[in-house]
């Protein structure tokens, strides 16, 4: 087995009821060239006929293995990719959103940039906007110092300032890859954020056990955004921000954790002030009732994160084996990687 994994990648992509979106994105991995790949779907209780048509135009064979996952129900992003983890074959683990589709070298290109960089267990790529891929999606990620997160150069003009290899914070789960080891150190998707953010509490918990993150310019990957949900869905708002408290509580520093209430509302009066400007995400929502909309989301989610914080700081406990980082190490990394609040606050992505 140790050759035959070490020289394969294992693409995992979950779908919920997104034919269409899904035949384009296992066609672009069918393409993929200079690997050895296996394609593991793992679907979440979908009733479009995307497990039909999985089967019969994507059949598995010798020279590319498909695996299906058929969950009655939908489990969450985070439950489904370690799902598709636990059967993964390969040395490394990458990620597709099922409404993304990969250039043909993109994981070849990853892989190449990685592979003898032992300290590196994670990877991001270039991901661009489909319906206008002169735009960046993201390269990377932010960080703002509450917790919030926002891909690196999201819905600005492609013009060769990320085409640099770098390290990043971490990629985005949208279209990523992971290191076997790294993921058997530290675990998988934390399955209590359901989706949104996971990507963030999984990239910053690599980088507290010693791990960093290269971003890959020659990647590229083409992303429909926010298809799942819809960027306008209240539901989208009430799982970041409730995702925003569960990272910052169980994986920040005490010293920055303090300050994080502070930073909130620092953030929270800059939207305010954004969205009477109809300028960032809360602009995006219509009138009076569509900004009353984001309010009530924000406070249910709060609220339901104030419930689970018992369990996020059992979580935080049970970390300390695996940290190599120093708290102050970690807020320096922050800092350093951080999104300015003008970004943050008044770009729409």
């Amino acid at each position: 087995m140790g050759d035959n994994r070490e020289n394969l990648v294992s693409a995992i992509v979950v779908n919920w009821n997104r034919r269409d979106l899904l035949r384009n994105c296992l066609e672009s991995l069918r393409r993929q060239r200079g690997i050895r790949l296996e394609i593991i779907v793992v679907d979440n209780g979908s009733t479009d006929g995307s497990l039909e048509m999985m089967e019969r135009e994507f059949p598995a064979t010798a020279e590319l293995p498909v695996k299906r996952i058929a969950n009655a129900t939908n489990l969450g992003f985070c439950a489904a990719n370690n799902q598709g983890i636990a059967v993964a074959e390969g040395e490394w683990i990458a990620l597709l959103n099922n409404d993304a589709e990969a250039e043909p070298d993109w994981l070849a290109k990853l892989v190449g940039a990685v592979k003898e960089r032992e300290d590196v267990g994670m990877a991001a790529c270039k991901i661009l906007v489909y319906e206008d891929p002169s735009r960046i999606d993201k390269a990377g990620h932010l960080m703002y110092l509450d917790g919030q997160n926002r891909g690196r150069g999201s819905g600005r003009k492609d013009v060769g300032q990320y085409d640099a290899e770098e390290e990043v914070l971490f990629p985005d789960g949208c279209a990523a890859m992971y290191r076997r080891g790294m993921l058997e150190e530290i675990g998988g998707f934390d399955e209590d954020f359901f989706a949104y953010g996971d990507d963030a509490e999984l990239g910053l918990r690599a980088r507290i056990a010693g791990w960093k993150c290269l971003y890959v310019p020659a990647a590229v990957v083409r992303h429909h955004r926010a298809s799942t949900l819809g960027v306008l869905a209240s539901r989208r708002l009430e799982l970041i921000e409730r995702n925003r408290v569960l990272l910052a509580f169980k994986l920040f520093p005490w010293s920055l954790l303090w300050l994080n209430g502070a930073f909130y509302l620092i953030r929270l009066g800059a939207g305010v002030w954004a969205a009477l400007r109809s300028k960032g995400e809360v602009g995006r929502f219509p009138g009076l009732n569509g900004k009353l909309q984001v309010a009530a989301a924000l406070l249910r989610a709060d609220l339901q994160a104030l419930k689970m914080l018992p369990r996020m700081l059992r979580k935080r406990r049970e970390l300390q084996p695996i940290r190599r980082i120093s708290g102050w190490n970690l807020t320096t990394m922050l800092i350093r990687h951080r999104i300015s609040l003008k970004e943050l606050m008044e770009e729409a992505v």
